[in-house]
């Protein structure tokens, strides 16, 4: 099958490449997924689990890749709860080859049904974004009706969902970011919007809750922002400056099929709207993953088959 892999930890993007591997094994309670589309983190070069097993052994070539929307085509022994043939979508393990390829095998319970009116790629834009935003708001943040939450990167996979979410419950909604996106930020709820080049952060006054993706000087200068009794959440890094009076949170997604069915229902009511940025075939997913150049607002998908 063909697959994007990667095999030189030192070359970095430029060791990504479209190759040829063997088909997965179904292990016990996985199933094999032909992958529709898939999502990707830019930064999971850099993650240890890229390049080594739960037992810290090399395990390249490995396939990045963690978010995937297909339709299941094989059964380990013992799974339950999927069948040939069904559509899903879900989040792969991280310390496994993910699902920048035609087929990936994933453990069962980390998917969720798919309904059939859910495109495969908006499904895709939904596992890591999904539950990393409701995590960070809710589970970590514990956001609540009437109070104040700033979303840095609010037109991003993870910041778009989020804005929408705590739109949802009731809570006010600051968001950053550049200000080509001010109205795609406005346009999915926010109350107001920040540009982090040209605005100065420090007058949105204090928040409840920050909910940061972008890490380094921006997680410092927010938690001066943080009220008293208020949390900073971050996916990024810990926190190098903690909230003089509140709580600071580093945190990584956890895979949640409970949630995940939440979110699609979501989705399907028209109540949350993934942004799906630029759709890609798998041949481009190497170049996917570079930095810079004008990108459009959302997560960027690689389209890896049809239905």
């Amino acid at each position: 099958m063909h697959a994007v892999t990667v095999r030189d930890r030192s070359a970095g993007i430029a060791g990504l490449s479209l190759t040829e591997i063997d088909h997965p094994h179904a292990a016990e309670n996985d199933v094999v997924v032909r992958v529709h589309a898939a999502g990707f983190t830019p930064g999971e070069l850099d993650w240890p689990a890229t390049w080594t097993d739960r037992a810290g052994r090399d395990r390249t070539p490995s396939v990045p890749g963690h978010e995937l929307s297909g339709v299941v085509v094989g059964l380990g022994y013992g799974t339950t709860g999927l069948g040939v043939g069904q559509r899903v979508f879900g989040l792969g393990d991280w310390a496994r080859d993910g699902s920048l390829a035609e087929y990936v095998a994933v453990e069962a319970r980390n998917l969720a049904p798919l309904p059939a009116d859910v495109d495969h790629t908006v499904a895709a834009a939904l596992p890591i974004s999904g539950l990393t935003a409701w995590q960070g708001l809710f589970d970590h943040g514990r956001l609540t009706t009437g109070q104040t939450v700033l979303v840095h990167g609010a037109a991003g996979g993870v910041g778009s969902l989020a804005v929408q979410l705590a739109r949802e419950a009731g809570a006010r909604v600051v968001g950053t970011g550049r200000a080509g996106s001010r109205e795609t930020v406005l346009g999915l709820g926010a109350d107001a919007f920040v540009d982090l080049r040209s605005d100065r952060l420090e007058d949105v006054g204090e928040v409840d809750l920050v909910l940061d993706v972008l890490g380094g000087e921006i997680l410092d200068r927010s938690s001066a922002l943080v009220r008293d009794g208020g949390t900073l959440v971050t996916v990024a890094e810990p926190p190098r400056i903690r909230p003089e009076n509140g709580r600071a949170v580093f945190f990584v997604v956890e895979p949640d099929r409970v949630r995940l069915a939440d979110l699609v229902r979501r989705v399907r009511d028209g109540r949350l709207r993934p942004l799906v940025g630029d759709v890609r075939p798998l041949s481009e997913a190497p170049a996917a993953f570079a930095p810079g150049g004008k990108r459009a607002p959302g997560k960027t998908i690689i389209r890896v088959s049809e239905d």
